[in-house]
């Protein structure tokens, strides 16, 4: 009976212990190095990775011996690289110590990869009062590229973000040139129409100009012919 329980306890042990390990041991696709007195895990949050589809650049952080390191911090951060392109991202704890939800030591950096291709991750800052500069580059031996979604697509295949952004700066700045140029056809008709009034207006004071000096010049006219009085007929009266 006694060996009957035991060999029940060290089943449940067993099966413990294999979760436990499942749950603190690394994603595959990830690369492992040791950095100091601590042990790094690097990798995509999700893999395979795939262009336009939201990720994370994840970070398991142990130290030398195993123990999981929850107290990082943001005195750690990640400089995602493509070609020449960066971007800099905190690494904040992707585990509830409290609620125990999640994987301890288990760091991410969200973002969308847009670009098929090979990433760098470049980790800067400290660990305690260890300095850290490490990169980890996608390859055959480290961790997966992002692939192409248009592989996995079904039953519609969606051109790629990078084509569909392209696209849409094409149309933007068509549309920018055609609203300029209708602006600037507008100016013009608007200028046109200001010069068409002041050029009425100028007539219609010339007009009335050449009248007031035609209503004068009559005025004139009637008064040198008008008789004058006589001095003779004041004399007689």
């Amino acid at each position: 009976m006694r060996k009957r329980i035991a060999a029940s306890f060290a089943v449940i042990a067993g099966l413990v212990g294999g979760l436990l390990l499942a749950q603190t041991a690394p994603a595959s696709a990830h690369e492992e190095r040791a950095v100091g007195a601590y042990h790094f895990v690097v990798g995509w949050g999700e893999e395979p990775a795939y262009a336009g589809v939201k990720n994370s650049v994840q970070l398991i952080l142990s130290t030398r011996s195993g123990k999981p390191v929850n107290t990082l911090g943001d005195s750690l951060q990640v400089e995602v690289i493509f070609g020449n392109q960066k971007l800099t991202l905190p690494l904040p704890l992707n585990f509830d110590p409290d609620s125990g939800e999640g994987m301890p030591g288990d760091y991410r950096a969200w973002m969308i990869p847009t670009s098929p291709g090979d990433y760098t991750f470049h980790f800067t800052g400290k660990i305690g009062n260890q300095s850290v500069d490490q990169s980890f580059t996608s390859g055959p031996s480290t961790f997966d590229p992002v692939s192409d979604p248009a592989q996995v697509q079904f039953p519609v295949k969606e051109p790629p973000v990078s084509q569909v952004a392209g696209l849409a700066q094409r149309i933007s700045a068509r549309l920018q040139t055609a609203i300029a140029a209708q602006k600037r056809a507008q100016d013009s008709a608007n200028t046109a129409k200001t010069i068409g009034v002041i050029g009425i207006a100028v007539g219609a004071a010339g007009i009335a100009v050449g009248a007031l000096a035609l209503a004068m010049s009559r005025r004139r006219r009637v008064a040198s012919v008008a008789p004058q009085p006589s001095v003779s007929s004041e004399k007689r009266s």
